[in-house]
């Protein structure tokens, strides 16, 4: 039989074919994200621009976006990229050449992910559209002030983003243990909220 499980650094033994809730933790999460490389690390500046690192804007844009949504809705966003810290960041066209498959263990990594910190293991549509809006205003910042598009290219690729909330947001590169900090932290924060 294959190995089918990854060690975190917690000590959890996650098994990647059926995730478990109880072998997940917050801190390996961070720490996983913190490392992975948005863009495939094609970014400028000194640090990659972390998987983490765009969680946490993709959460404060969806509270811009929607301020009455509730601290559950926001630990979802958060959490949206989560599956990431073991399946690693693909592009859109790498995961649709792999297909179904990949589809599947980022659904069962979610729904483990979601069940440990008190969400549904399948979030609402509606719910998904609304992060889905803000992970697109964040693909849209980061391609243009990290990633090398044009603001043109950007807009034609991810539509164009109302001025004045970009002007509200801040694209930060920083050491993966200060976005991992960051990460805990914002998540501590949205679950005493709940």
């Amino acid at each position: 039989m294959k190995r089918a499980w990854q060690r975190m650094l917690s000590g959890r033994r996650l098994d990647l074919l059926d995730p478990t809730p109880m072998d997940i933790e917050i801190e390996d999460i961070a720490h996983g994200l913190s490392f992975v490389a948005r863009w495939n690390g094609q970014t400028i500046g000194d640090w990659a621009y972390s998987v983490a690192e765009h969680s946490i804007l993709v959460e404060e844009i969806f509270g811009l976006l929607y301020p009455k949504a509730t601290a559950r809705s926001r630990l979802a966003a958060l959490l949206h990229d989560a599956p990431e810290y073991v399946l690693g960041d693909m592009i859109s066209p790498v995961k649709a050449a792999i297909g179904q498959d990949y589809g599947v263990l980022d659904a069962r990594l979610t729904a483990a992910i979601h069940l440990r910190f008190g969400l549904p293991a399948q979030i609402s549509q509606q719910l998904k559209r609304q992060i889905k809006r803000a992970d697109i205003v964040s693909a849209r910042l980061e391609a243009e002030r990290i990633a090398g598009f044009s603001a043109t290219e950007a807009d034609k690729i991810f539509g164009r983003v109302d001025a004045d909330l970009a002007a509200r947001l801040e694209i930060q590169l920083r050491p993966p243990r200060e976005t991992r900090t960051a990460f805990v932290a914002r998540h501590a924060r949205l679950l005493e909220a709940l």
